[in-house]
């Protein structure tokens, strides 16, 4: 009998080597001050404070943060175009978002990636997207890990998950407990998708619609490929500005990152008993991106809010006195934004005007 081998079961180590060789520079690229390298080890390390004056955190009562997710099938559509350097950028944002909301400062990220052979060129790209999102996301791409499962995916398939982690002091947590009627809601822009709703969008253009990824959609001036794949906006610089221009007064009672489920359902899980927010539907831009979708899909009104964000990636819910000067902050990085709600008394529920 001929000897099995690794190999012949579709792992090639030597190739898996050749693919991890390609990534120590996209992850080097991300790392602050706080990462303790240690190459060949079998984990990352961070400290959470400096030793030196200069840049000594000094916590008092340190809260470390976490948060979990994927890109979904939007990762179909990836494979479509065969572009592949801009998922990572979605995944880390879909984590690095949700943390902000707490008020964290985000500190260092992994990521898992399966896929059913060794393809070297393949996960530079992805690994290229995560790093870049991790730049983006101000944090360290501190490690990961790469399986190779043969016989659960097929083909040049692959998934991807990731989390990360930040820190706030406990004080000055966010968790929406101090939502208060005549609050206002700040909805500051999305990119288009994001990362949600992509089993909706792909059975709409691509199975109903029947269109090509490579096809000009002439409303838009664009590709489709080019439309659904715009990578997820991260705001941490937008978070850290606002809550660094308020070092003493918590004025930011509630942050929403929204995602699946719409604007009300992912700022009524923040919401304290007694208040309601109430909001405009006609009080900001949705991009035309959503609105070609739906035409094209015949999609109800109502299952387009609730599937997608429509426009709007983040609410921060503050007391109206501060309200321009953190719109003035969004804007000045180039985020458009608007008053799109109010709160009022009522039993914790978010609803349309």
């Amino acid at each position: 009998m001929t000897p099995t081998t690794y190999k012949e079961s579709g792992v090639d180590l030597e190739l898996y080597e050749q693919s991890m060789a390609r990534l120590p520079k996209l992850m080097q690229r991300t790392f602050s001050p706080r990462v303790l390298r240690n190459d060949g080890g079998f984990a990352g390390l961070f400290q959470l404070d400096f030793s030196s004056t200069l840049f000594a955190r000094n916590y008092r009562e340190p809260v470390l943060i976490s948060g979990t997710d994927g890109v979904g099938t939007k990762l179909k559509v990836a494979q479509l175009l065969g572009r592949h350097d801009t998922v990572g950028i979605d995944l880390v944002a879909m984590c690095v978002n949700d943390i902000l909301c707490c008020g964290a400062e985000p500190l260092f990220f992994l990521d898992y990636v399966a896929m059913s052979r060794d393809n070297p060129p393949l996960l530079e790209q992805i690994v290229e997207g995560i790093s870049q999102g991790c730049v983006r996301g101000d944090c360290s791409l501190l490690g990961g890990e790469t399986a190779i499962m043969p016989d659960l995916y097929q083909g040049d398939d692959y998934d991807l998950a990731g989390f990360c982690v930040g820190v706030a002091e406990k004080r000055n947590l966010i968790s929406g407990k101090h939502i208060a009627p005549d609050d206002v809601v700040i909805g500051i822009q999305s990119s288009g998708f994001h990362s949600n709703g992509f089993s909706l969008v792909r059975k709409v253009v691509f199975d109903k619609a029947r269109l090509a990824i490579d096809q000009v959609i002439d409303e838009l001036g664009m590709p489709v490929g080019e439309a659904l794949m715009t990578p997820t906006l991260i705001y941490a610089t937008m978070v850290r500005q606002v809550l660094g221009h308020y070092k003493v007064k918590n004025v930011v009672h509630g942050i929403g990152h929204i995602t699946g489920g719409g604007l009300l359902e992912n700022t009524e899980r923040i919401l304290p008993a007694g208040v309601d927010l109430v909001f405009d539907r006609g009080s900001w831009d949705i991009p035309p991106v959503f609105s070609w979708l739906q035409q094209l899909g015949q999609i109800d009104n109502d299952e387009m809010t609730q599937v997608f964000n429509m426009g709007i990636g983040l609410t921060f819910i503050v007391n109206p006195y501060y309200a321009k000067t953190i719109g003035e902050i969004a804007t000045g990085l180039g985020l458009k934004n608007w008053v799109i709600g109010k709160a009022v008394s009522g039993s914790g529920k978010s609803r349309w005007k």
